[in-house]
């Protein structure tokens, strides 16, 4: 589950990215006084003085603009960005699986060629959220069915926020794309790998970025709908997520059947992956698991 909504279309931090500005067309007040109070002469010697006023004034009004900016991806470490990527696809898998890892400033970049068909990544932008953050990691892999067309997609979104893209631009510019064709849905059946031991994301019970621990399998279903398999997923029920169930994130298109790991298979995971678990969370204290967030 890139982000998890258990079917609902979800966009959290929905702001218009477009920031204001302030015009001030030259009519300050001060410079309005100046013109309309002053002799000639005298509004010749203060018109600096009043342009310096209107400058400073529009600086302050600016200065909350530029603290609101979207905030800048920072570089992984790369090892570690390519064990966490790898850590999504079963450890059987990995030695031929293909990884990328993300340059912030243009996009993501191979590392190594894919052999058995499955390309690995850590999701740092997810477009339907409408927002960017920071804080977001999501190891994933795809095989060679998803990689050309889910895996593309996330690439894009990389390479769009890199460009300067806003995010409601972008989030219409990746839409378009699954509209006009240029993102075509799997044409046969398929898996993404998403056993990694942690991934920071929205999640249950509340929807809201988390650190958790969620291994599942995500199988394609585009169009499929939690009715279409009579499932009743619920948030708030964990219980109720351990059955299959759809997962719609954004658009019909990315539709996926989720299947969580059992119990043994979690453990497991967590037993061998500790040593990633720790120094992911001594590479960033978001990623550290908190009391609880195994579910």
């Amino acid at each position: 589950m890139r982000r998890f909504s258990a079917g609902r279309e979800l966009f959290p931090g929905d702001v218009d990215p477009d920031r204001g500005h302030t015009s001030f067309e030259g009519r300050h007040p001060l410079a309005l006084h100046a013109s309309t109070t002053r002799t000639s002469t005298m509004t010749t010697h203060r018109f600096p003085i009043a342009i310096a006023i209107v400058f400073s004034m529009a600086a302050a009004v600016a200065a909350p603009a530029a603290a609101a900016a979207e905030p800048a991806i920072a570089a992984m470490p790369a090892e570690l960005e390519m064990q966490f990527a790898l850590s999504a696809v079963p450890a059987p898998l990995r030695e031929k699986a293909g990884v990328y890892v993300l340059d912030p400033k243009v996009g993501y970049l191979r590392k190594r060629e894919a052999s058995n068909g499955i390309d690995c990544v850590v999701e740092r932008t997810v477009w339907e959220f409408n927002d960017f953050r920071d804080d977001i990691y999501i190891p994933l892999c795809y095989d060679a069915a998803g990689a050309a067309n889910y895996l593309r997609a996330i690439m894009d979104t990389a390479a769009l926020r890199a460009q300067g893209f806003k995010p409601a631009a972008l989030k219409a510019e990746i839409a378009s794309r699954y509209s006009n064709k240029t993102y075509r849905v799997p044409d046969k059946a398929g898996l993404s790998y998403m056993v990694a031991p942690i991934m920071r994301t929205v999640g249950p019970p509340d929807m809201k970025v988390h650190t958790m621990a969620m291994p599942h399998f995500m199988f394609y279903a585009p169009g499929v709908s939690n009715a279409d398999i009579g499932a009743v997923p619920d948030l708030a029920d964990h219980a109720s997520l351990l059955n299959p169930f759809i997962d719609k994130q954004g658009i019909a298109e990315q539709s996926y059947m989720i299947q969580l790991v059992g119990a043994a298979e979690k453990a497991k995971i967590m037993s061998d992956e500790k040593p990633l678990i720790d120094a992911l969370c001594a590479y960033r204290d978001v990623l550290c698991l908190q009391s609880g967030a195994h579910h």
